[in-house]
């Protein structure tokens, strides 16, 4: 609705003789989100000195605080540097008509071929500024604090193997765009938001088979936790094709658990890291909390805001590639596709994600609430709340990150927050 009257705006203002200068109107929208995404950055620098809950001040002591306060800083700062060098990035790239000259330079004739050298351009350039803060942030940071496991071959394996199929999806899903619009024109909107909907689906169903391009899942060896975790699944009319560990340890020692898959082919996955960390009771608690996601149907939930988001990112892609004067402005002799998706990520996914975050955040704290009373419902109170403080400790948690922040980008309440809701919870008998 905002980007359609948006859009409607400037429309009317070109039929009226107004001249708009598209690539203007993209730098202001980029400069727009650059200020709104540096103050979320000041945001997270500024929650280093907000005073610690007092139902989590044991999860540091002071040692460990003045310890997390370094971690917390460089992370922060590294956070920013990237911050600032990806919109100059941006900046130079739209206001140098980089992607249009190279496309000239390299003589890409023809829709597919101008708009597939468009994408490996950008994904290269992209790949050559956040390969370094990558490598900071894993080998260098998150190594000196003891949290990086990877060995050098297994990181620039993971960057090589991310690049290869970053450009082979998104070339691809750009030829078939390209395609049904030269065949269908303006029935595309309607069947491209189809198959886009499809292949979201397909990837539910294929996310297993995707986590072993990096990881290795073995079957959760036989013993007490296995019947235990079984017998909860049976308990509250849960099934699952299977209860796997996922060697989370091969990059780090940071520790998670989620669901995987959907319907027949649904399965649990836990880290080893959870399984080296926690008692037998907090692993129980926390597998109980991602039982309660499951219960409530939050994963389903949470693929109709992605699927609402396909809708909105395909009718915005139609737009662009419907007003074909637009790309004269970057440089470009004619509609150039692969800038459109450029500029589908850079101006109106970047300016519009904060609102869809906003509504998609509420929906996701929610729902940690509910699954942790699902948890303490079903006896797990005292294990989950020693569960949270245990992830928190070992994942250096912001343990009061600001409220605004919080508000505006964290898909999980803080740890005080989900603490102080879970002992309002009356034990159970």
């Amino acid at each position: 609705m905002i980007c359609s009257l948006l859009w409607n705006n400037v429309r009317n203002l070109a039929k009226k003789g107004i001249k708009v200068n598209y690539k203007w109107l993209a730098f202001l929208v980029i400069a727009i989100t650059f200020f709104f995404e540096t103050y979320i950055e000041w945001l997270k620098i500024k929650s280093a000195k907000r005073p610690i809950p007092d139902n989590v001040k044991d999860i540091y002591d002071k040692q460990s605080y003045n310890k997390w306060l370094a971690y917390y800083g460089e992370k922060t700062k590294l956070s920013f540097i990237r911050h600032t060098i990806s919109y100059l990035t941006v900046f130079l790239i739209i206001g140098l008509d980089v992607y249009a000259n190279i496309v000239k330079q390299l003589s890409l004739k023809g829709d597919y071929l101008a708009a597939v050298g468009v994408f490996i351009a950008d994904i290269l350039i992209s790949f050559i500024y956040s390969v370094p803060h990558e490598y900071m942030d894993a080998m260098i940071v998150e190594q000196k604090y003891g949290f990086n496991r990877m060995t050098k071959k297994t990181f620039f394996t993971d960057q090589i193997k991310d690049v290869v199929l970053d450009i082979i999806l998104t070339s691809g899903i750009c030829c078939l765009f390209i395609f049904l619009h030269r065949t269908l024109g303006d029935w595309l909107l309607l069947v491209f938001t189809g198959i886009m909907l499809l292949f979201v689906l397909l990837i539910v169903f294929l996310a297993p088979a995707i986590g072993k391009i990096k990881n290795k899942f073995e079957p959760l060896p036989d013993g007490k936790l296995k019947e235990r975790l079984f017998a909860l699944l049976l308990e509250n009319g849960c099934t699952v094709k299977a209860i796997y560990v996922m060697d989370g340890s091969k990059r780090s020692s940071k520790a998670n658990a989620y669901f995987s898959g959907f319907g027949k082919s649904k399965t649990i996955v836990l880290y080893d890291t959870l399984l080296e960390q926690m008692s037998e009771d907090e692993i129980v608690a926390v597998f109980a909390h991602e039982m309660g996601h499951n219960k409530h149907k939050d994963t389903l939930k949470m693929y109709g805001i992605s699927i609402l988001n396909v809708v909105v990112c395909v009718f915005a892609a139609w737009k662009l590639v419907s007003v074909p004067e637009i790309y004269l402005d970057f440089g470009f002799e004619k509609l150039n596709y692969g800038f459109a998706f450029y500029l589908l990520a850079t101006v109106f996914l970047a300016f519009f994600s904060p609102f869809f975050g906003l509504f998609s955040g509420v929906l996701s704290r929610r729902a940690e609430y509910a699954a942790d009373r699902f948890a303490a419902e079903n006896g797990y109170k005292e294990a989950l709340i020693s569960a949270l403080k245990v992830l928190s400790k070992n994942s250096f948690s912001c343990l009061a990150p600001h409220p605004l922040l919080v508000a505006l980008t964290n898909t999980h309440p803080t740890v005080s927050q989900r603490i102080s809701a879970l002992e309002c919870i009356p034990k159970k008998e």
